[in-house]
């Protein structure tokens, strides 16, 4: 019985330590290059027909507290705050006023809904509210 208890307090150590380093190897995958959008929920409009010459990216400055990009014709930056994997934005202001349609309402007002997010399994940044995924971005390098 005691070998059973030692041995499930090994495995109980080793399982809380795995899940620490995971959560500072996501913490750390989002400062690396930016982000282009790949998917994004709620618009009846198709994903190309939102963003059709150029998608929405987002990098993060994580000594400012800076989330900038671009909201595809637009650039943008917001302050954010991280505890965890989670996540909030700041109301994004535009630094240029380009109409470029309906696709940089739906990424600007979609960033404000954001409350958690996560680096999956293969590499990529998804955003979510209340553990639905809201919007996905794939790594690019920063220009």
């Amino acid at each position: 019985m005691r070998n059973c208890l030692f041995i499930l307090s090994i495995i109980l150590v080793t399982n809380l330590i795995a899940c620490s380093s995971t959560k500072n190897m996501n913490n750390d995958a989002m400062f690396n290059g930016a982000w282009e959008l790949e998917y994004i929920s709620g618009p009846r409009i198709a994903f190309n027909g939102l963003y059709p010459n150029k998608k929405p990216r987002i990098s993060f400055d994580k000594e400012n507290s800076k989330a900038q990009g671009t909201n595809s014709c637009n650039g943008y930056s917001a302050d954010f705050s991280l505890d965890g994997n989670n996540i909030s934005f700041g109301q994004p202001g535009s630094s240029t006023l380009m109409y470029c349609g309906e696709g940089e309402k739906v990424f600007l007002n979609m960033m404000q809904k954001i409350d958690t997010y996560e680096i999956d399994s293969d590499g990529k940044l998804v955003l979510k509210s209340n553990d639905v995924a809201l919007m996905r971005f794939h790594n690019v390098p920063k220009p």
